[in-house]
């Protein structure tokens, strides 16, 4: 339970070792900058945009190749190889392959060349086959589609806008142009929309015979080509075919730099990293001879980072304390245990200064509250061996997704061990299969019996069990509120914010524990607790309200102003209230979850005991035991999260911290093996 000291460290070296120092900060990756430029000195900044656009180009660059590799030849990957994180290589073989850059790079950029001339291929193509798609109704054309005609006859080529018959484009003829006795109409094809036609006249009447075509909507064809249409189309085709090739040798040629896929990977990387080292250096102070580098290193890194740097540079290494007015980063350490849960802690934001770190407390809770929501001990099982098994399998997967992973192990945990207390496997799987297929005569508690108790059997106890569970909880949050309250030396506010509440808030409880509502609830036999204890319960909880009256509003000189304080901060009593009434929902989740796995089992075992009884429940079982686990586990993550987050952290705790976030090589395909600092 911890957040880690931070240190300002500020770095005045040489010019001539910027490039080595800045490199092997990177590779530590415990340092986050946070430069400070004074007015009025000789240090500048210096422009490094257009170094950082070039590295990033080729970066991009080297991405788009392994894109591209990936569409002609797909690496063979597992159903789970998204579990399996970045692969780690040595430095040396990350130096090796960095010395091969610009290689890559013209390896790179042949390969997106190649998939441009094949999009442009395909473009050609595209549009042959738009060519050969329009000549496709003048098939049957015998001549060039710019044909004219002869010396003494006009051949009028085109469409018309509308489907006709031979009779009626004669009709057209005669109405329009009766002059025009001697013409030849001939139809090539008709469409949906159109008429393809061929009409010849004598050329002394052509402009006659056109302009009464026109009234049907007459038009010269949009494509004109000198060839005999089917000529053009064999043409097309045979333009086709050589792009098709063309594509096809540059598809073999991608195929063969499938042995760079690594190289890339690699060499993408590289430059990623060299593009973040510029980003720095345009924030760096800098002279003629000198820069300048200030950051937050973690108080355990600051003696190795400063011997590792002295030995190797001439410079300047300057460790001070964080400023009471410095945002400084936070960074979490915790036990493994705890640290799975920092995830959840993230999603609600890291400690701000003056905050502790929650996780260790939270965590025990978590995953307590987790199980019990699920409580089936064969759900807990499955949990527990199926992320036991992957993280055992995938030890290098990303660290968020090992630290979730790690949680719902334990929380698989602690699910097993509620359910082995409260007698659920599968629900009552166990009971029906024997009573089904074994006519076992099974007795009412089961053939195998609750460690504690069936909540099905006994909701009520359950019940107060929870609400017992939800003002620990609630009690340990306020207890943290008076935790951080002694770390700051607020001693009055600690009494009047903490121990005043605790007063009262026990008071209420111990007057309400020899009442006639608690041993109905309760099923504890009303006079099981003594008068004494309902006299001290009032005590406390005048001494606590005359407390809180008073001292509530302690800020305030007017009196009747800190007394409306202090009456409005009495009345907060009923958000107590609703949030104790919040933990009902372990008790919803949990009999959820052993009702349905019940149903589930009772429908599997409708078909009876034979062969097909033995199948159908069989299929039953599996499918709904596998909704069941899944939406229960949804279900539980979720509340388990809202009790966290509303109920225990409304207690005493805010977040919005800035997380530490170290100049380091921020790779996206491999991770390079250095030295740990952290």
């Amino acid at each position: 339970m911890a957040v880690l000291q931070m240190r300002r460290v500020s770095i005045c070296a040489l010019k001539k070792d910027r490039k080595e120092i800045l490199e092997k900060l990177q590779a530590m990756g415990v340092m986050e900058m946070s430069q400070i430029l004074e007015e009025e000195t000789d240090f500048q900044k210096m422009d490094t945009q257009g170094a950082r656009n070039t590295f990033e180009k080729k970066a991009v660059l080297a991405d788009s190749a392994l894109d591209i590799l990936q569409e002609y030849v797909p690496e063979k990957k597992s159903l789970l190889s998204s579990l399996e994180g970045k692969k780690l290589i040595d430095k040396e073989d990350y130096d090796q392959i960095a010395a091969q850059k610009e290689e890559l790079i013209n390896a790179a950029s042949r390969i997106t060349g190649w998939q441009k001339e094949m999009a442009e291929c395909r473009a050609n193509i595209q549009k042959l086959e738009n060519q050969i798609e329009a000549l496709t109704p003048w098939m049957s054309l015998d001549v060039p589609v710019s044909f004219d005609g002869t010396k003494s006859v006009k051949a009028l080529i085109g469409t018309i806008s509308s489907v006709m018959s031979l009779e009626e484009i004669y009709s057209l003829l005669a109405q329009y142009a009766p002059e025009a006795e001697e013409v030849d109409v001939t139809i090539l094809s008709a469409e949906r929309d159109a008429t393809y036609v061929v009409v010849l006249c004598l050329r002394e009447k052509a402009e006659l015979v056109e302009n009464a075509l026109r009234q049907g909507g007459f038009a010269k064809p949009s494509q004109i080509v000198d060839e005999i249409p089917q000529a053009e189309k064999e043409n097309l085709q045979n333009q086709i075919k050589s792009l098709e090739k063309q594509i096809q040798v540059c598809q073999e040629h991608i195929i063969e730099y499938a042995d760079k896929r690594e190289d890339l990977k690699l060499i993408s990387d590289y430059f990623r990293a060299r593009a973040e080292k510029y980003e720095v250096l345009g924030e760096i102070p800098q002279s003629y001879r000198t820069f300048v580098i200030s950051g937050y290193i973690p108080e355990k890194a600051v003696n190795a980072v400063k011997k590792t740097m002295e030995e190797a540079y001439d410079l300047v290494f300057d460790v001070e304390e964080v400023k009471e007015d410095e945002d400084a980063p936070v960074l979490l350490s915790n036990n493994a245990f705890s640290e799975s849960v920092e995830g959840v802690l993230g999603s609600y934001g890291l400690p701000k200064k003056g905050e502790v770190d929650p996780t260790f407390i939270m965590s025990f809770f978590y995953v307590f509250f987790f199980g019990l929501m699920l409580s089936d001990a064969a759900y807990g099982l499955v949990m527990f061996l199926g992320c036991f098994i992957v993280l055992k399998k995938f030890p290098r997967m990303e660290q968020g997704m090992h630290k979730a992973i790690k949680m719902f192990m334990y929380c698989g945990l602690s699910t097993l061990a509620w359910g082995v207390l409260f007698g659920g496997y599968f629900g009552d799987a166990i009971d029906v299969v024997a009573r089904t297929f074994f006519h076992v005569d099974v007795p009412s508690t089961g053939l195998i019996k609750a460690a504690w108790f069936v909540p099905m059997n006994d909701p009520m106890r359950l019940l107060m069990y929870s609400m017992l569970f939800g003002l620990i909880h609630l009690f340990m949050g306020l207890g943290m509120k008076g935790y951080m309250l002694l770390k700051d030396k607020k001693y009055m506010d600690f009494f009047c914010d903490v121990i005043i509440w605790y007063v009262f808030l026990i008071g209420l409880i111990l007057m309400l524990l020899p009442s006639t509502i608690f041993a109905s609830i309760s099923q504890i036999p009303a006079g099981t607790f003594p008068p004494a204890v309902s006299m001290i319960g009032k005590v406390m909880a005048i001494a606590g309200v005359l407390g809180l009256l008073l001292m509530s509003g302690r800020a305030k000189k007017n009196v009747a102003l800190r007394l409306a304080l202090g009456a409005y901060d009495i009345y907060n009593v009923t958000g107590w209230l609703s949030d104790v009434l919040s933990y009902s929902r372990l008790l919803a989740l949990g009999l959820a979850t052993g009702v349905i796995a019940s149903v589930i089992n009772q429908m599997g075992s409708m078909a009876g005991d034979g062969i097909f009884g033995a199948i159908v429940f069989i299929l039953v079982f599996i499918v709904g035991h596998t909704l069941n686990m899944a939406i229960n586990i949804l279900g539980a993550y979720v509340h388990t999260n809202r009790l966290q987050f509303v109920e225990f952290f409304g207690k005493f705790y805010e977040g919005g911290g800035k997380p530490f976030n170290p100049f380091k090589l921020n790779t996206k395909y491999v991770d390079v093996k250095e030295e740990t600092y952290l």
